[in-house]
């Protein structure tokens, strides 16, 4: 077994018994020898058990949210950017299996490729030991995205309804910096609404950092005085 499969293992705090399902989750069909398959099958189990598994958590998490807010939290947190960093902080992208124009293109970056590994490795777990093992891997990995609490608000719409009645015109978000390593940035981003710099925000990715920034927009525009309320 490669150290990098090591490393990763012990960063999903699980072990595979069996090697060759955890080598199939991290193949890539460029890389896929014949018969010998990639990870497209597992992405597919792994999909559905990643919706499975949020949707549990995030009914019990929100017991009087409705159908609609529940899908749209869960559409916040299973979507391919956020499994992709998820998948970054793992340290999925040293363990993938490419061919070579994959490698030379940039593949183990690739957002894409990393949300597809990530799902594929949910889905070997849970071929290998099951659902509560699945769950208590992807409960862990996920926990600060589905139990925030502010998991339920959207700041940046938040802003953009209440910056066009307070100011006629809509938030413009714009990426301030970057930091750390690949497997581990961190954004910056800042929000205006016309020539007016109204916060900065921080995150794991560009939406995160935007999100942070509406937020504190938001905190900033509480505390001025509403010129467009009536008496």
């Amino acid at each position: 077994m490669r150290a990098t499969d090591v490393d990763l293992q012990r960063a999903l705090n699980y072990q595979f018994q069996n090697h060759e399902l955890l080598r199939l989750a991290l193949t890539h069909r460029s890389a896929a020898d014949g018969w010998q398959g990639d990870y497209e099958r597992l992405e597919f189990l792994g999909d559905a058990v990643l919706d499975l598994i949020v949707a549990d958590f995030l009914m019990r998490q929100f017991p009087e949210a409705t159908e609609g807010t529940l899908s749209k939290l869960r559409a916040s947190i299973v979507n391919t950017h956020t499994l992709a960093g998820k998948a970054r902080a793992l340290g999925v992208g040293e363990s993938l299996r490419l061919g070579k124009g994959e490698e030379n293109s940039g593949g183990r970056n690739k957002v894409s490729i990393l949300a597809a590994a990530f799902e594929a490795l949910v889905g070997a777990i849970y071929t290998e030991s099951g659902f509560d093992a699945a769950k208590r891997v992807v409960e862990a990995l996920l926990a600060s995205d589905i139990g925030a609490p502010g998991a339920q608000r959207d700041y940046k719409t938040e802003l953009q309804e209440e910056g066009y009645r307070r100011f006629g015109e809509h938030p413009v978000y714009e990426l301030a910096g970057e930091s750390g390593p690949e497997h581990a940035k961190r954004f910056i981003s800042r929000v205006r609404i016309g020539r007016q710099q109204l916060g900065t925000g921080e995150g794991s990715s560009k939406k995160q950092s935007e999100q942070d920034a509406a937020r504190r927009a938001l905190e900033l525009i509480s505390a001025l005085p509403d010129e467009r309320s009536g008496p």
